[in-house]
């Protein structure tokens, strides 16, 4: 009888620190996932203080094109403020759009082009481009990771108990990101 009692409480022992294992491991995922967005909003803010310097370098230059450099600048003030996720990943697109814009707009100046602020300034934010590119892919494996673990056997079980519910996945809001571009010479 007390080896009975004995096995009985080593297997709920056991149970309970399993679905402690299980929540440590959901709110861990959790917060990894909350990381990686705290990091996209880190990178989004340096391209948000680097654009006035850059449109600042251009004006000298373009001072015709004040349209497309009202527009940049209007696009960075509006996406600075935004505080949904989905409104953040919509106002990113629409500056990314803006960003190429100006790379465009500097073809038609060679003296802007051939600028040393310039270029340093290009450079600057295309490795910002590259690094949102690349904390966005980490943001998604890391809502991988944490819907696998929210939606599969037990774990589903411990998720809806404590209420871990499924993160969606950063997309390309505007379809047509996603179709190749034509190249025309």
């Amino acid at each position: 009888m007390v080896l009975i009692l004995v096995a009985i409480l080593v297997l709920f022992i056991v149970l309970i620190g399993f679905l402690i294992m299980l929540y440590n491991g959901f709110v861990s995922k959790r917060n990894m996932v909350e990381e990686a967005l705290s990091g996209i909003d880190v990178i989004l803010k340096k391209r948000f203080d680097l654009i006035p310097n850059l449109i600042e370098t251009i004006k000298g230059y373009a001072t015709h094109e004040k349209e497309t450099l009202t527009e940049i600048v209007r696009l960075r003030n509006q996406a600075s403020g935004v505080q949904s996720n989905e409104q953040k990943m919509q106002m990113d697109a629409n500056l990314s759009q803006a960003v190429t814009k100006i790379f465009a707009l500097a073809e038609n100046y060679p003296d802007l082009k051939a600028n040393t602020n310039f270029q340093s300034l290009q450079t600057d934010l295309l490795n910002l481009e590259t690094d949102i590119e690349r904390s966005k892919r980490y943001y998604n494996g890391t809502v991988r990771d944490y819907n696998i673990a929210v939606q599969s056997f037990p774990g589903v079980v411990i998720a809806n108990a404590f209420g871990f519910a499924k993160k969606d996945f950063l997309v390309l809001a505007d379809a047509t990101q996603r179709e190749t571009p034509k190249v025309q010479f």
